[in-house]
């Protein structure tokens, strides 16, 4: 075999091995070779796209829908450019060809695997020779899209209460009113919950609060939507004629995909659900919508400065 060896690496450029909104993707094709050989061309792609498929059963009919979205395409040689005619005769042994991207500024969804779609990023190399089947290379690389929404969405609070009358097999009223002192979320930040929960009721009530993240996939005109919790907690029962002032914290977990809503065809939402649960009658549920942002070295200064002030001023004045 005259390739022993054809295959595309990249530098990191942080711990998480992420990339956003204006880097520099560098890297290096390695071709290794057994003995001379002449190549025609060497090139390197960086690309993004998503695409969502699914299938729905209509009677005895099956659809299937889909659809693709095209972020950006880059393609470069990364032969020598003093070999103008585009061909190179390499000796045996092993030949390092770097390269260097400059991401797109502006309009690049994050990176995402979902029940029925994905958002994705790779780089791809391909060496070419006369009378030879193009060998290629790949390797994926994570993209991480910098907070893009004005500071006062981010700030907003969030309200929704809601109170129901028991009557089966007891009387009585209960109700809550659930409040989310702003929208926006670092990955890994506590999610604050405040509030009142009233039990004015002859019967035990149990409130639970549930983090879930909605997955949306578009093709054809129609949807496709998957829940899947991320966080569920039980706070404790509160008897008949009680009630609880709330200031409950909840966990997001870092490594959850941010919000995504800058794609046509698939997009990502959080929503907070609190529930109370009482017997022989239907459940009183809020949910309240929140926006979860990247952690803090893709998310602009402004953004990090509204939203922490304190960690803002303990920068300055370091």
């Amino acid at each position: 075999m005259t390739i022993r060896n054809f295959a595309i690496e990249y530098d990191a450029l942080n711990d998480r091995n992420t990339f956003s909104n204006g880097d520099t993707l560098t890297g290096r094709v390695i071709v290794e070779v057994s003995k001379q050989t002449k190549i025609t061309s060497l090139t390197v792609q960086a690309k993004g796209k998503a695409n969502v498929a699914w299938t729905e059963t209509h009677g005895e009919e099956s659809v299937t829908y889909w659809d693709k979205e095209k972020y950006f395409s880059q393609t470069q040689s990364v032969l020598p450019e003093d070999k103008a005619d585009g061909s190179m005769t390499l000796v045996a042994g092993r030949h390092v060809f770097p390269f260097a991207f400059q991401l797109p500024n502006e309009g690049l969804p994050s990176s995402f695997k979902g029940v029925h779609g994905k958002i994705h990023y790779r780089l791809l190399a391909k060496l070419s020779r006369s009378f030879r089947a193009a060998s290629k290379a790949e390797v994926k690389f994570t993209f991480v899209a910098r907070a893009d929404y004005d500071l006062s969405t981010l700030m907003t609070p969030q309200h929704g209460s809601k109170d129901k009358n028991v009557i089966f097999f007891a009387s009585g009223n209960i109700s809550m009113d659930i409040f989310l002192p702003k929208t926006g979320y670092q990955q890994g930040e506590g999610l604050i919950v405040q509030g009142e929960i009233v039990n004015s009721s002859t019967r035990k009530i149990v409130p639970k609060y549930i983090i879930y993240q909605k997955q949306s996939f578009f093709a054809g005109g129609q949807r496709a939507v998957h829940t899947t919790e991320i966080l569920k907690e039980k706070g404790e029962p509160l008897v008949s004629s009680t009630r609880e002032n709330l200031n409950k914290v909840l966990p997001l977990p870092p490594e959850i995909s941010s919000t995504i809503e800058n794609c046509r065809i698939l997009k990502v939402e959080y929503r907070l659900k609190v529930i109370l649960d009482v017997s022989f009658t239907k459940n009183p549920v809020i949910k309240l919508p929140f926006i979860v942002l990247p952690l803090c070295k893709e998310t602009s200064s402004k953004v990090m400065e509204g939203l922490y002030p304190d960690l803002a001023k303990m920068k300055i004045s370091d």
